[in-house]
């Protein structure tokens, strides 16, 4: 039975929306002169329109497909991705957002190396910053390589990678073009389309079933092989010892690896003070509480009307289940908006981190270690766009190696690799008087180090039917997300790589005026 729709209507829609956003980015940033204006749009989006560009940012391809696949696949354990997420942002808010406005400038290597050796600890953040956007991006390339199959019913793995490519391309031209002004008016479009797609499709099923639902809930049981078992937790945790471990694992990386995410993080630049760093949080916070409760009604919805072995076999499985969902209740028409809303979420994240990566680059490697603080603007900026073609081209080749991987589990693993490069070495750095680059390096490195080693030999990789190398094993680590060990241990790295070297008495000015500014704001950059 064909369940795409229209494939004209479906990307005409789309097209619709590229060129009009691209329009828009190209007049928005026809003044980015200087590299403030290039990488934080001049700081000059207030705490609402910064608000909604967060949760723009990230509302991501895991957020829509693959959340709303796993509750629909999963139910209770799938929304428990949901609820970590939003509390994430209470980290941010409480710990994170005041101090990095007050002390950075453009990306989390102004905080990290203020008080710090430069060089080494710069080129420290600009690796870890590259590697999570890459894992990142991978995420969000897989969930295009999974909506475009459906909606062209292009089923082979080669039409797949084309089309991966040229979303690819043209996530890259809005880099290149628009830089941070352009990329958060795509972001904040695209985040009110969101709202109101899911919005709306929240309330017309609450309708269709006598606004309750507990009546959606009763129905999709009946189309789930486990039965009432998804109302409850275990469906997807819990069966096992290691699997509620696992569970455990992946909690801790959703609830810290959020205010740890370098395109997050360098969205509090863009606005003037640290006032509205925090009105940002807020406002994003709000955003996604919003979200989250539609897509409870969405999975639930899609589970009671398309059923989960109807999603599990469709191009893209799991992150099909809204798509299918929206072609079930609203035919062709609804299928290409949806579609198109799902696109354009994909593009402005890909392009935020495309932004984090290229800035990090330029910013922390090029102008900083390389031209040591001498570089000019203009051949800055040339760099970072030079940087985001070559971030482009590594996210579309790992979005086709893990093409129809669950989304929202692809983010998790970024999320734990953010958490254990930055979380840590920003909370030290920020609060921490005793903090070196000795500590800073080993927190980063340790972190990051740690965190790719467990992933690479996990379950995710090889040695499960779900794996990315599903024909070979040699996984050793038996969880799935490496949070639960990683983060401690670059916590641990940091703490002991202070404790056992030498202070750093040339710093202490540096860390008095650092703590300072992080506190009130006094001498902030702007």
């Amino acid at each position: 039975m064909p369940t795409t729709g229209n494939p004209v209507l479906n990307l005409s829609v789309f097209a619709v929306f590229v060129l009009i956003t691209l329009y828009i980015v190209y007049r928005v940033s026809s003044r980015n002169v200087t590299a403030s204006d290039y990488y934080a749009a001049g700081s000059s989006f207030t705490g609402a329109q910064n608000g909604v560009a967060l949760s723009g940012d990230f509302l991501s391809a895991a957020s829509f497909l693959g959340i709303s696949g796993g509750i629909a696949a999963h139910g209770y354990d799938g929304f428990l991705y949901s609820v970590g997420w939003v509390v994430a942002w209470l980290v941010g808010l409480l710990l994170i957002a005041e101090g990095l406005r007050n002390t950075g400038r453009f990306t989390v290597g102004d905080v990290l190396a203020f008080r710090m050796k430069q060089r080494p600890v710069r080129a420290a953040a600009a690796n870890a910053t590259l590697v999570i956007s890459f894992f990142y991006m991978i995420a969000q390339m897989a969930g295009a390589g999974g909506l475009i199959a459906l909606l062209l019913n292009v089923t082979s793995k080669w039409g797949q990678a084309v089309l991966i490519a040229l979303v690819g391309m043209v996530m890259v031209l809005y880099v290149l073009i628009g830089g941070m002004k352009g990329t958060t008016w795509v972001q904040i479009i695209k985040a009110v389309l969101l709202l109101l797609c899911v919005t709306l499709m929240s309330v017309f099923l609450l309708g269709k079933f006598g606004f309750s639902l507990s009546a959606i809930m009763q129905q999709a049981t009946e189309n789930n092989q486990l039965g009432e078992a998804v109302l409850d937790p275990g469906a997807k945790y819990g069966f096992s010892a290691m699997s509620k471990l696992d569970f455990v694992s992946l909690a801790l990386s959703l609830v810290l690896g959020i205010a740890s995410l370098p395109h997050v993080l360098m969205r509090f630049y863009t606005v003037p003070n640290a006032s509205e760093a925090r009105r940002s949080v807020v406002w994003a916070t709000w955003t996604m509480v919003i979200f989250y409760l539609c897509t409870l009604v969405i999975g639930f919805g899609a589970m009671a009307l398309v059923g989960t072995d109807k999603i599990a076999a469709a191009p893209g499985g799991e992150n099909s289940a809204a798509p299918l969902l929206a072609f079930e209740i609203g035919g062709a028409v609804l299928l290409g908006v949806v579609s198109a809303v799902a696109f354009a979420t994909i593009l402005a994240v890909v392009a935020g981190l495309t932004l984090a990566a290229s800035a990090s680059f330029a910013h922390d490697v090029y102008a900083n270690v390389i031209k040591r603080g001498n570089a000019e603007p203009r051949r800055e900026i040339r760099v970072a766009r030079l940087t985001a073609v070559v971030v482009g081209v590594l996210s579309i080749i790992g979005g086709i190696a893990a093409n129809g991987q669950n989304v929202a589990f692809l983010v998790s693993l970024a999320l734990a690799l953010a958490a254990s490069a930055n979380l840590s070495t920003i909370l030290y750095t920020i609060f921490w008087r005793r903090f070196n680059t000795t500590g800073t390096l080993w927190s980063i490195y340790g972190g990051l180090g740690s965190c790719l080693t467990l992933i690479i030999f996990s379950p995710v990789m090889s040695g499960a039917k779900t794996s990315i190398f599903p024909d070979i094993d040699f996984a050793w680590f038996p969880l799935g997300n490496p949070g639960l060990v990683s983060i401690p241990f670059s916590f641990l790295c940091g703490f002991f790589a202070t404790i056992f070297s030498k202070r750093e008495p040339e710093m202490a000015a540096k860390s008095a005026e650092m703590e300072v500014r992080a506190i009130s704001g006094i001498g902030a950059r702007t």
